[in-house]
């Protein structure tokens, strides 16, 4: 028994990471967070757990942000925001996906959706004040 908990250690580690944390992680990050507590991890070991979670549906990959593929853990349909100025993501919990966008895509490929991805991208409150200020993000 003591092998299986051992075996799966790194791969438990970074699933509960992934649904514990609100940042959207990439593997880099991911790899970075759990390295001091698991000082054996590689970030090979870290890539290839992500490619299973995503095929297996345990995680989302929100896409590419600033050319870096990034994570969530909460697989629940829900809206992004990705400012393109400091890179965060943010969960729009409270703004549903509309039901008539997945009815007007079902009716013009004559398909069914398994599931919708709503992603606006623009810049943050802070990203917008820096500017305003002459900073840089």
């Amino acid at each position: 028994m003591e092998k299986t908990t051992k075996q799966f250690r790194k791969r438990n580690a970074i699933l509960a990471y992934l649904r514990q944390t609100k940042d959207h992680p990439s593997a880099e990050m991911v790899y970075n967070q759990l390295k001091p507590e698991i000082p054996d991890l590689s970030l090979g070991t870290v890539y290839r757990n992500l490619s299973m979670f995503k095929s297996c549906g345990d995680i989302v990959s929100i896409g590419t942000v600033n050319g870096v593929e990034r994570f969530d853990g909460n697989t629940n349909p829900h809206v992004h925001f990705v400012c393109n100025g400091c890179d965060t993501v943010t969960d729009l919990m409270t703004i549903a996906v509309p039901e008539q966008l997945n009815q007007e895509v079902t009716t013009q490929t004559g398909g069914c959706i398994d599931m919708c991805h709503l992603t606006f991208v623009g810049r943050c409150g802070n990203c917008l004040k820096n500017s305003e200020k002459g900073e840089t993000a």
